[in-house]
């Protein structure tokens, strides 16, 4: 797994395992309250113990991002369910939804579907590279049917984000 963007190895999400990290803190320090807080009020028993637990791992399996990796041509997303990819160089649409946090939602003409935080993308320039230069290839091929405009506009706003984070770091800022 590239992290420099050298070579022709995947791209993966640079801040995934410090994001699952913080899931299994989280998960972890809820199951030591709940145990406590139980074993201090005397109902502690080994099937309210297990119950704990397993709300415990309920917890990590909601707090753990999916893990986003990228390589010539496809991008996948791995989760607690399991994993997705879509051909980059074969989408047929681009589609952005949103309440909270905004989510690209990508289809490929081989029936792949993926849907991604848009959050991701703009923390790894080498992901958003590879999904950039697929996209490019799609639209020279002439499968992408849908979403250009909302994939250009992206992008926009992902290098205009990149571009205050670099002037800020320089103190330009």
């Amino acid at each position: 797994m590239r992290g420099s963007g050298t070579g022709d190895g995947p791209v993966t999400d640079r801040h995934w395992p410090g994001s699952a990290r913080l899931a299994a803190s989280c998960a972890l320090a809820f199951f030591a309250l709940t145990v406590l807080v139980d074993w201090d009020a005397g109902t502690l028993t080994v099937a309210r113990a297990a119950l704990w637990l397993a709300l415990s791992a309920a917890v990590f399996a909601v707090l753990l991002p999916q893990r986003v990796s990228a390589g010539r041509g496809w991008l996948m997303t791995r989760g607690p369910l399991g994993r997705r990819v879509v051909r980059t160089d074969a989408l047929v649409s681009v589609r952005q939804s949103g309440g909270i946090t905004t989510r690209l939602v990508l289809r490929d003409a081989h029936g792949g579907r993926l849907e991604l935080d848009t959050r991701v993308l703009a923390a790894n320039p080498f992901l958003w590279h590879e999904l950039d230069t697929g996209l490019r290839r799609s639209v020279h091929r002439g499968t992408l049917l849908h979403g250009e405009d909302a994939f250009r506009r992206l992008g926009e706003r992902i290098d205009t984000e990149t571009a205050r984070a670099v002037l800020r770091a320089s103190g330009l800022s």
